[in-house]
């Protein structure tokens, strides 16, 4: 039983998922109406995605992101940071269930996928 809890306990410790990320603590992928909505100075409100994704534009390389996210270059040419998953529920602890993030990995990795999954929500309009 002792060993089971510390086993809990480190696994509380360590986080889950991307959950104790510095991209999940920052607000990175939080949603939003406008820059202010993000908690973090440098983050804007990326109106493209539907409920807003609070993130950092643009990004040249992953270095440029929080650790636990990673560069994109949508289809509209423009980077963006966006959280790294391993599934929907890492996307969207700071997000209403009407506007859920989905964990993808056919987007366009800047630094490369190498086997990664990233939270992009589904584009507004």
């Amino acid at each position: 039983m002792r060993r089971i809890l510390c086993v809990m306990g480190l696994a509380l410790m360590c986080g889950c998922g991307n959950g104790g990320s510095e991209a999940v603590r920052r607000g990175l992928g939080a949603q939003c109406g406008v820059d202010t909505d993000c908690e973090e100075t440098g983050q804007r409100c990326l109106t493209d995605f539907k409920g807003g994704y609070c993130g950092v534009s643009p990004c040249a390389h992953d270095t440029d992101c929080p650790q636990g996210s990673a560069c994109i270059t949508e289809d509209n040419g423009v980077n963006y940071c966006f959280l790294v998953c391993l599934n929907k529920p890492d996307c969207n602890p700071h997000r209403t269930p009407e506007d859920e993030s989905s964990c993808n990995s056919s987007l366009t990795f800047v630094d490369g996928a190498m086997g990664r999954k990233v939270c992009r929500p589904p584009r507004s309009g």
